[in-house]
Order: structure tokens, then sequence, then C-alpha cells
């Protein structure tokens, strides 16, 4: 027997009232006869849910995961009524959502005893936030770790970059030009430059080697040669080059099914080899007869030097890439993840006000059919006094009916989440249609100012810009503290649409004023903003090609500016 059934039965039969054992007990517990009469709260349950009006109310604060297979019967969306109606022992994790909008999370016991329901409530709502907070920790975790891993790379890859510039340091005059640079075409030009100059040549060049073939890359001197030109050389000077060694001979030829020279010419081949591998070959020619001895080890330094040097340029024009992609694809993910939440919040609140406006629809239309009805028997009334306050009932009714169905046709015209391409709008109107559901935050203390300029109808995503005029008006009355005034300017010029949003609120600090548009950056307290409301603003605006500024002043106030161009 479990400890909820041992004490339902210790207070079941002892000599104390009924039910009043559970007063000892230090969770909340309510006693429910059949479906919905409650027979006993304990005082701690008194003490918790100090706004308990009625069981339905109350039941209807409460929600879980599981899904009734009832699914007419509303009450079953509910714990409370799942587990009245449940014909055995119940149990499940709830979440409680109060007046004040402060949510707490419980695990609901019920014991089922002939009629009556004993509903034990345990708060475990430490105990959840303690597991969120360990699932946020891993997860800054991981973020550290990453971010750790990121930098070692970077410092590897400055290492590296510190290495290569001290061997550039090292190196002699021409292998100094060698490494200057680290673009290819650059350190070739420069290597083919110093070499001409040292041995004379008329002309010079650089072949790239790949699959047994030689391709001209970059060419110095005369340049009756092109670019990406194939060139191939006999049998043994290709033995030597494969060999690593220099090939040098006077040559009437330059490379195979060339035109002949008119008188022979002295022709270096330089191989430029990385580890085993052959990079290409330096072709050096000239009409000068001379003896190469020193030249040689010079050739054979800058050979070795100008392939770690082609290599390392690869090697950084690649790691340069690889970065210029990372952050591309970084901020195509910032602007995806926006998107994202956007899309997902915009999906909620179309799905929220659609239920809202058939649940409101219903009983509108009954309420509006017995008014109607009340309406033609008003006349048949013979008390004048009874007539007219009849009357008058009627006339209210009627108003609050309308106001009532204009507010659920506002809110279907917001969120038209089936408006996914552009469409011609009245900015004026749409500016009023937001006015009209932020009314809760404006009555009474802060003053709408509208001074509206001829604007045509404008292609735009209407949807979108209300969620922008929204999220400014709903920022602009949360800054005004007490009463103040928004004044809001439509302008429409050379096909530029001007909307300006001005509040006479707290302002904004110049500090932080270039912060304002980075997604999860708010100055409100917790759990008032999420940081993503500008963020989101300004994208929805450089979709529509525009731009929004802001100008504030502490103490004074704040000015959106939102720029289109039609």
């Amino acid at each position: 027997m479990s400890e909820f059934a041992q004490l339902f039965k210790f207070a079941y039969n002892s000599n104390m009232k009924k039910f009043d054992f559970f007063n000892q007990y230090r969770d909340p517990v309510i006693v429910v006869r059949d479906y919905e009469e409650v027979v006993f709260k304990n005082n701690m349950f008194c003490h918790v849910f100090q706004q308990f009006g009625d069981i339905r109310k109350f039941a209807h604060q409460m929600s879980f995961d599981m899904c009734p297979v009832d699914s007419e019967n509303v009450d079953l969306y509910s714990p409370i009524f799942q587990a009245i109606v449940s014909k055995e022992n119940f149990f499940a994790r709830v979440s409680y959502s109060s007046v004040n909008n402060k949510s707490a999370f419980y695990d609901l016991t019920a014991i089922k005893r002939g009629r009556y329901t004993i509903l034990f409530l345990v708060d475990v709502s430490s105990d959840i936030l303690l597991k969120t907070n360990q699932k946020e920790r891993e997860m800054y975790q991981n973020k550290l770790k990453k971010l750790q891993e990121e930098n070692d790379e970077l410092q590897k890859i400055r290492q590296n970059a510190q290495s290569q510039a001290i061997k550039i340091a090292l190196i002699n005059k021409v292998s100094n030009n060698i490494r200057e640079s680290m673009d290819i075409s650059m350190i070739l030009n420069s290597a083919l430059k110093e070499l001409a100059i040292m041995f004379g040549c008329f002309r010079a060049y650089y072949a790239s080697c790949a699959e047994g073939a030689f391709y001209i890359e970059e060419v110095y001197g005369e340049t009756n040669i092109a670019k990406s030109s194939k060139i191939n050389f006999d049998a043994y000077t290709m033995k030597q080059l494969n060999s690593n060694k220099i090939s040098l001979s006077y040559s009437l030829i330059e490379y195979l099914e060339a035109e002949p020279f008119k008188q022979s010419v002295l022709r270096i081949i330089v191989p430029v080899f990385h580890m085993q591998k052959m990079l290409g070959v330096i072709v050096l020619l000239s009409y000068q007869k001379r003896e190469l001895n020193e030249e040689i080890e010079i050739l054979d330094a800058i050979s070795s030097q100008l392939g770690n040097a082609i290599i390392r340029a690869e090697l950084y024009q690649k790691n340069a890439k690889n970065v210029k992609d990372l952050k591309a694809a970084l901020e195509e993910l910032k602007e995806t993840q926006l998107q994202l939440i956007n899309s997902e919040k915009m999906a909620s609140l179309g799905q929220l006000v659609a239920g809202v406006a058939h649940e409101i629809n219903t009983p509108v239309a009954s309420i509006k059919s017995n008014n109607s009805l009340i309406s033609k028997l008003i006349p048949k009334i013979e008390q004048e006094d009874l007539k007219q306050m009849f009357s008058e009932i009627n006339s209210i009714d009627t108003e609050a009916i309308q106001r009532i169905s204009n507010i659920v046709v506002s809110l279907k015209k917001f969120v038209r989440l089936d408006e996914s391409d552009l469409q011609e709008a009245n900015i004026n109107k749409e500016i009023d249609l937001t006015l009209d559901l932020i009314r809760h935050e404006t009555k009474g203390r802060v003053e709408i100012e509208k001074i509206y300029g001829e604007i045509p109808p404008i292609k735009c995503y209407p949807n979108m810009l209300n969620q922008v005029f929204t999220n400014i008006l709903v920022n602009a009355c949360q800054a005004i503290e007490g009463s103040g005034k928004i004044t809001i300017v439509t302008t429409y010029n050379s096909k530029e649409l001007v909307v300006k949003f001005r509040d006479t609120g707290k302002g904004i600090r110049k500090e932080d004023i270039n912060k304002i548009f980075t997604a999860g950056y708010t100055t409100k307290n917790v759990g008032v903003g999420t940081g993503l409301g500008l963020a989101i603003s300004q994208k929805i605006i450089d979709k529509h090609n525009g731009q929004i500024k802001v100008n504030s002043e502490v103490g004074v106030g704040t000015e959106f500016i939102i720029t289109i161009k039609c």
C-alpha cells in the first residue's frame, strides 16, 4: 500500500473529523467528491493556492504532456479531471500557471476511494530547475570546450605564421624576395625576376607539374609563350629532373615541339620539389656563355625555399579560404537561427490566435443571438422604466459584442501566416491594427499622437511589418514610466516610405545604442525580454531592402526611424 493510501486509510478510520488529518500534511491536499465538488482543502493547499476559486478554473491552470483519448471533452485536457475520472489511482507530473503568469511543477498523485478522489500535490519545481540548470551548464561547458579547441587551432596557425616569418627573415637577398609574400603569383614573379637578373635571361618562367607534363603559370621577360601552355622535355632531361638535378645545356630548342632558336642559348631547368614530390620547374633562357659553379648552389637553395614557399602559400590561401567560409557559414547560421526563431514564434502565435478566435466566437455568437432576441422583446414591455433599463443594457451588450468581434478580426489579420508573398498594404491601417492590439499597454497612461501622411499602398509582407511595429511600440510603452506620449509619423516621398516612432520614455544609454540590434542583448529585467525582438525586426526590415535607425537620449526619449524603398 502506498504512503498516500495509508494516510487516507488512517484519516478515514480515525475519530478525527473526516479529512482534518490532512491539515498536518506538508504538501497541498484537496478532496473532490464525484466529478467537481470540492469537499476539503488542507491548510497548505489554501496557503499555496490562495487564488483558488473553483475546481474548473484551478484545473484549467494545470497542464501535462498526456493526450486524452476523448478529445471532444475539453475538461480531460486537464490532469485534475483526468485524475478524477480515472478508475484507478493516478500519477502525473504537471505544470501550474498562476494568475501572475508564474509557473510551478508538481507531482500529482490521486487516490480513489469510492466517490472521493484525494489529490496530493508535491512541489518539484526546484528539481526541474536543477535539471535545467545542469543541462545549461553542460551546454556551456561544451561551448567552452569548443572555443578552447578553436583557440588552440588558431594558436597553431599563429605559430606557423610566426615560424614562416622567422624563416623569411633569415634567407639571403634573392630568397628573401621569394618569401615576402604569401601570394603564389607574387612569389613566382619575384623569384623569376631576381633569377633573370642574376643569369642575364631574356625569358624566365615557372611551369607546374601535373600528370607527367608541365603547364606555364608565370612568365618574366619576353612573353611569346602563353600561360597555361603545355610543354614537355626530352627523355634525358626528364631523367635529370626526376632525380632532382638541375639540367644545364646549350640548346637550339626550348622544349619539345618548340620553334628552334637562330642560335644556341643557355637553358637552365631547375626542378622545384617539396619532400619527394615535384611541384614544377623553373626555366631560364640566356644568350650569355658562362660557367655555372656557385650559382648551382644558389639555384638549389632557391629551389628548395621556393618549394616550401609554394606549399606554405597554398596552405595559407587554403586556411584563409576556410576561415572566410567559416565566417560566412557562421553568419548564415545566425541568420537562419533568427529566421527559425521568428518563424516558430509566429507559427505558435498563429495557432494560438486561431484557437482563441474559435473559442471566443462560439460564446459570442450565442450572446449575440440572445441579445438580438431581447432587442425584439423590448418593445413589448409595458413598464416604461423597465423598458428603458433593458434598452440601455441591450445597447451596451451590442457595443461589447461588436468590440469583441473587432478584436478577433484584428488578431486574425495580425498573424496572417498564409501571406508569404509580397502584398499591397496600407501602412497607416497596419499601424492602427497594431495599436488596437496593444491598447492594454497604452490605455489610461500613454497618449498616442498619429501624424499620418498620404501613403499609397506599398508592396510588403504585412504580417512581418506588424511584428516590427508591435515590438517597437511595446518597447516604447515599457520604457515610459507612469504616463507619457508616443508620436507616430508616416511620410512617403520619391518612392521612399519613412515611419517614425518617438516616445517620451527613459531613453537608451549611448554605450547600449550599438548593441540593441544584437541577438540576445537586452536591457530589460530577467524574464521580461529575450533580446531577440529588435534583432528580428532588423532582419525583417533588411528583407524589405530597408533600414532601421535609432536616436535616443537618456531621460528624454527614443526615436526609431524605418526607411523602406518602394
